[in-house]
């Protein structure tokens, strides 16, 4: 049984910062498979050059994706196992 609420959205944690088109498309490829799934998502995007902390620990390693608060992605998102990922959480 998964740890999350059924009816809670799965939280979706995305590292970036500005001028990454990756970090676009990260961030549609994520909306894209969420709504595909019917999966409502928490999702957050974290600009790392606002925190000196993020910048240090991310660098250029964006995006970062965590789903349900694990590293699940660094800088494309493999949508099959976003998928899965989702089903697992939701």
């Amino acid at each position: 049984m998964s740890e999350t609420d059924p009816s809670e959205p799965v939280p979706v944690t995305v590292y970036t910062r500005e001028d990454c088109s990756l970090c676009v498309a990260a961030r549609e490829a994520i909306e894209d498979v969420a709504a595909d799934l019917d999966v409502a998502i928490d999702l957050r995007m974290v600009d790392v050059d606002e925190d000196p902390e993020l910048a240090d620990e991310y660098g250029e390693r964006v995006p970062y994706v965590l789903v349900d608060g694990h590293p699940a992605f660094k800088y494309e998102v493999d949508e099959r196992e976003l998928r899965l990922k989702l089903l697992a959480s939701s």
